[in-house]
Protein backbone atom coordinates (compact mmCIF):
# COMPACT_ATOMS: atom_id res chain seq x y z
CA UNK A 1 0.00 0.00 0.00
CA UNK A 2 1.06 3.40 -0.49
CA UNK A 3 0.51 6.25 1.73
CA UNK A 4 0.99 10.33 1.16
CA UNK A 5 0.49 13.23 3.75
CA UNK A 6 1.86 16.56 3.38
CA UNK A 7 2.51 20.21 4.97
CA UNK A 8 2.87 18.65 8.46
CA UNK A 9 5.26 21.85 9.86
CA UNK A 10 6.13 20.71 12.93
CA UNK A 11 3.86 17.93 13.33
CA UNK A 12 5.24 15.67 16.49
CA UNK A 13 6.90 12.64 15.56
CA UNK A 14 5.45 10.55 18.13
CA UNK A 15 2.12 11.55 16.85
CA UNK A 16 2.97 10.63 13.24
CA UNK A 17 3.96 7.47 14.18
CA UNK A 18 0.09 6.77 15.80
CA UNK A 19 -1.31 7.80 12.68
CA UNK A 20 0.66 5.32 10.39
CA UNK A 21 -0.56 2.67 13.16
CA UNK A 22 -4.31 3.58 12.93
CA UNK A 23 -3.57 2.95 9.15
CA UNK A 24 -2.06 -0.58 9.71
CA UNK A 25 1.06 1.11 7.73
CA UNK A 26 3.60 -2.12 8.19
CA UNK A 27 7.28 -2.92 6.90
CA UNK A 28 5.54 -3.34 3.43
CA UNK A 29 4.25 0.11 3.01
CA UNK A 30 5.69 2.69 1.80
CA UNK A 31 5.00 6.75 2.78
CA UNK A 32 5.86 9.81 0.76
CA UNK A 33 5.98 13.21 2.67
CA UNK A 34 4.82 15.69 -0.14
CA UNK A 35 7.47 18.33 1.32
CA UNK A 36 6.80 21.49 4.14
CA UNK A 37 7.82 18.50 7.13
CA UNK A 38 9.50 21.63 8.89
CA UNK A 39 9.25 24.81 9.98
CA UNK A 40 5.93 26.72 11.91
CA UNK A 41 5.49 24.71 15.17
CA UNK A 42 6.89 22.20 17.83
CA UNK A 43 10.25 20.91 17.11
CA UNK A 44 10.18 22.93 13.50
CA UNK A 45 10.00 19.34 12.31
CA UNK A 46 13.46 17.91 13.04
CA UNK A 47 12.08 14.95 14.82
CA UNK A 48 10.65 13.66 11.91
CA UNK A 49 13.50 14.60 9.51
CA UNK A 50 16.25 12.58 12.12
CA UNK A 51 13.25 9.33 11.80
CA UNK A 52 13.42 10.05 7.88
CA UNK A 53 17.70 9.51 7.97
CA UNK A 54 16.78 5.95 8.81
CA UNK A 55 13.49 4.90 7.68
CA UNK A 56 13.31 2.30 4.64
CA UNK A 57 10.08 2.92 3.38
CA UNK A 58 9.30 6.72 3.24
CA UNK A 59 10.19 9.36 0.90
CA UNK A 60 10.42 13.29 1.79
CA UNK A 61 9.84 14.81 -1.72
CA UNK A 62 11.22 18.81 -1.58
CA UNK A 63 9.05 21.05 -0.44
CA UNK A 64 9.44 25.22 -0.54
CA UNK A 65 10.07 25.48 3.11
CA UNK A 66 12.93 22.50 2.52
CA UNK A 67 13.97 24.56 -0.26
CA UNK A 68 14.04 27.65 2.22
CA UNK A 69 15.84 26.01 4.64
CA UNK A 70 18.57 24.63 1.97
CA UNK A 71 19.23 28.09 0.48
CA UNK A 72 20.03 29.16 4.64
CA UNK A 73 22.59 26.19 5.43
CA UNK A 74 25.27 29.03 6.00
CA UNK A 75 23.50 30.06 9.35
CA UNK A 76 25.17 26.76 10.90
CA UNK A 77 28.46 27.77 9.82
CA UNK A 78 31.12 28.06 12.94
CA UNK A 79 31.19 32.14 13.10
CA UNK A 80 34.60 33.45 12.49
CA UNK A 81 35.75 36.57 10.98
CA UNK A 82 35.97 34.92 7.38
CA UNK A 83 32.04 32.98 7.61
CA UNK A 84 30.58 36.24 8.89
CA UNK A 85 32.04 38.76 6.32
CA UNK A 86 30.84 35.95 3.53
CA UNK A 87 27.70 37.18 5.20
CA UNK A 88 26.38 39.41 2.59
CA UNK A 89 22.56 41.32 2.43
CA UNK A 90 21.36 38.90 -0.03
CA UNK A 91 22.09 36.28 2.24
CA UNK A 92 20.47 38.24 4.93
CA UNK A 93 17.70 38.67 2.76
CA UNK A 94 16.91 34.72 2.20
CA UNK A 95 17.75 34.66 5.73
CA UNK A 96 15.02 36.82 7.04
CA UNK A 97 12.46 36.02 4.46
CA UNK A 98 12.76 32.10 6.09
CA UNK A 99 12.54 32.84 9.42
CA UNK A 100 9.26 35.38 8.65
CA UNK A 101 8.26 31.73 7.08
CA UNK A 102 8.20 30.41 10.17
CA UNK A 103 12.10 28.98 10.13
CA UNK A 104 13.29 30.57 12.79
CA UNK A 105 11.90 27.26 15.42
CA UNK A 106 13.70 25.02 12.74
CA UNK A 107 16.68 26.58 12.92
CA UNK A 108 16.73 26.54 16.70
CA UNK A 109 16.56 23.12 17.07
CA UNK A 110 18.78 22.26 14.60
CA UNK A 111 21.61 24.16 16.68
CA UNK A 112 20.83 21.60 19.32
CA UNK A 113 22.41 18.96 16.77
CA UNK A 114 25.99 17.59 16.77
CA UNK A 115 27.55 18.83 13.85
CA UNK A 116 27.45 15.17 12.39
CA UNK A 117 23.90 15.18 12.41
CA UNK A 118 23.31 18.60 11.01
CA UNK A 119 25.62 17.31 7.78
CA UNK A 120 23.21 14.35 7.71
CA UNK A 121 20.18 16.28 8.06
CA UNK A 122 21.09 18.48 4.82
CA UNK A 123 22.64 16.12 3.12
CA UNK A 124 19.40 14.30 3.27
CA UNK A 125 17.60 17.36 1.86
CA UNK A 126 19.89 17.60 -1.12
CA UNK A 127 19.04 14.55 -2.26
CA UNK A 128 14.78 14.56 -1.56
CA UNK A 129 13.41 14.24 -5.50
CA UNK A 130 11.10 16.97 -6.80
CA UNK A 131 8.15 14.44 -7.68
CA UNK A 132 7.66 10.74 -7.67
CA UNK A 133 5.25 8.46 -10.05
CA UNK A 134 3.74 5.90 -8.78
CA UNK A 135 0.96 3.29 -9.16
CA UNK A 136 -1.36 2.34 -6.89
CA UNK A 137 -4.86 0.39 -6.81
CA UNK A 138 -4.41 0.20 -10.32
CA UNK A 139 -4.40 4.09 -10.93
CA UNK A 140 -1.19 5.82 -12.26
CA UNK A 141 0.08 9.06 -9.84
CA UNK A 142 1.86 11.70 -9.73
CA UNK A 143 3.35 12.78 -6.48
CA UNK A 144 4.99 16.22 -5.91
CA UNK A 145 4.45 19.17 -3.25
CA UNK A 146 2.62 22.06 -4.89
CA UNK A 147 0.93 21.36 -8.46
CA UNK A 148 2.21 23.05 -11.42
CA UNK A 149 2.74 26.59 -12.90
CA UNK A 150 2.83 27.51 -16.58
CA UNK A 151 1.15 23.81 -16.67
CA UNK A 152 0.65 22.16 -20.23
CA UNK A 153 -0.15 18.39 -20.56
CA UNK A 154 2.25 18.25 -23.58
CA UNK A 155 4.90 19.44 -21.51
CA UNK A 156 7.65 16.98 -19.88
CA UNK A 157 7.92 16.77 -15.88
CA UNK A 158 11.62 17.32 -16.46
CA UNK A 159 11.41 20.50 -17.94
CA UNK A 160 9.81 21.98 -15.03
CA UNK A 161 12.15 24.62 -13.15
CA UNK A 162 12.07 23.70 -9.33
CA UNK A 163 10.07 26.60 -8.36
CA UNK A 164 7.35 25.31 -10.92
CA UNK A 165 6.84 22.81 -8.63
CA UNK A 166 7.68 23.70 -5.21
CA UNK A 167 5.60 27.00 -5.24
CA UNK A 168 2.43 26.16 -7.54
CA UNK A 169 -0.64 27.86 -6.17
CA UNK A 170 -3.35 26.06 -8.07
CA UNK A 171 -6.84 27.52 -8.81
CA UNK A 172 -9.70 25.19 -8.17
CA UNK A 173 -10.74 25.23 -11.98
CA UNK A 174 -7.06 24.28 -13.07
CA UNK A 175 -6.73 20.63 -14.38
CA UNK A 176 -3.84 18.87 -14.86
CA UNK A 177 -3.62 15.38 -17.18
CA UNK A 178 -6.37 13.19 -17.73
CA UNK A 179 -4.49 9.48 -17.24
CA UNK A 180 -2.52 10.46 -14.35
CA UNK A 181 -3.60 11.66 -11.21
CA UNK A 182 -1.63 14.70 -9.24
CA UNK A 183 -1.28 14.60 -5.66
CA UNK A 184 0.17 17.47 -3.83
CA UNK A 185 -0.01 19.62 -0.89
CA UNK A 186 1.31 23.22 -0.19
CA UNK A 187 -2.18 25.19 -1.01
CA UNK A 188 -4.34 24.65 1.80
CA UNK A 189 -7.72 23.18 1.00
CA UNK A 190 -9.65 25.65 2.68
CA UNK A 191 -7.90 28.55 0.89
CA UNK A 192 -9.41 26.51 -2.16
CA UNK A 193 -13.09 26.30 -0.82
CA UNK A 194 -13.69 26.74 2.76
CA UNK A 195 -15.78 23.88 3.15
CA UNK A 196 -12.83 21.75 3.39
CA UNK A 197 -11.11 22.79 5.82
CA UNK A 198 -9.56 20.42 7.71
CA UNK A 199 -9.79 17.63 5.00
CA UNK A 200 -8.56 16.70 1.63
CA UNK A 201 -10.03 18.25 -1.65
CA UNK A 202 -10.36 16.31 -4.84
CA UNK A 203 -11.47 17.28 -8.09
CA UNK A 204 -11.61 15.37 -11.76
CA UNK A 205 -7.92 15.23 -12.31
CA UNK A 206 -5.51 16.29 -8.72
CA UNK A 207 -6.03 15.84 -5.35
CA UNK A 208 -4.63 18.76 -2.82
CA UNK A 209 -4.20 17.17 0.98
CA UNK A 210 -2.53 19.67 2.40
CA UNK A 211 -5.51 20.39 5.19
CA UNK A 212 -3.78 23.00 7.13
CA UNK A 213 -1.66 21.41 9.83
CA UNK A 214 0.62 24.56 10.33
CA UNK A 215 -2.48 26.22 11.83
CA UNK A 216 -3.79 23.43 14.11
CA UNK A 217 -5.52 21.06 11.52
CA UNK A 218 -4.80 17.32 12.07
CA UNK A 219 -2.80 16.10 8.98
CA UNK A 220 -4.28 13.59 6.46
CA UNK A 221 -2.61 10.19 5.46
CA UNK A 222 -4.35 9.38 2.43
CA UNK A 223 -3.80 5.39 1.09
CA UNK A 224 -3.91 5.65 -3.22
CA UNK A 225 -4.80 2.33 -3.40
CA UNK A 226 -8.36 2.74 -2.02
CA UNK A 227 -8.74 6.18 -1.65
CA UNK A 228 -9.52 5.99 1.91
CA UNK A 229 -8.09 8.90 4.54
CA UNK A 230 -6.75 8.37 8.17
CA UNK A 231 -7.16 11.14 10.26
CA UNK A 232 -6.21 11.90 14.26
CA UNK A 233 -9.54 12.09 16.20
CA UNK A 234 -11.37 10.71 13.47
Amino acid sequence: MIYTISDLHGYPLEKLKRLLKKADFSGDDYLFILGDVIDRNGDGGIGILRWLLTAPNATLLLGNHEAMLLACEFVLDEITAETAAAITQEKLAILSNYIDNGGDVTIRELRKLPRETQRDIFEYLKECPLYETVMAGGKDYILLHAGFDNFRKDRKLSDYSVDELIWAWPELTDEYFDDVHTVFGHTPTRSLDPRCNGGILRTRTWTDIDVGAAYGNEPVLLRLDDGKVFQMGK
